[in-house]
């Protein structure tokens, strides 16, 4: 996203199979950002069922049920913006 939305520079797409795995998914990421000195400043939506948004400033994760992520196609929307393979990441130090 960076160069692209004066928002954030990442944008985190992913999908949970219900309203508690998405919760269950953010909790986890809110855990594994505080062990690397990385602070959640909004939490949007995480009482609904459809979609999450948790926003790092510089990172914006988005947890969806599989209907809500079709109906809002972020991926077509910022189909303009490189995308990360996270699989092929080297881990951190």
């Amino acid at each position: 996203m960076a160069g692209i939305s004066p928002v954030t520079d990442f944008y985190v797409i992913a999908t949970g199979t219900s309203p508690r795995q998405m919760r269950a998914i953010c909790d986890q990421v809110d855990e594994l950002a505080e062990k690397n000195s990385f602070k959640s400043y909004h939490r949007s939506g995480y009482e609904g069922e459809t979609w999450i948004a948790v926003d790092y400033v510089d990172v914006v994760l988005h947890v969806f049920s599989s209907p809500a992520r079709l109906y809002y196609d972020l991926e077509n929307l910022w189909g303009d913006a490189r995308r990360l393979d996270w699989q092929s990441l080297p881990a951190p130090a």
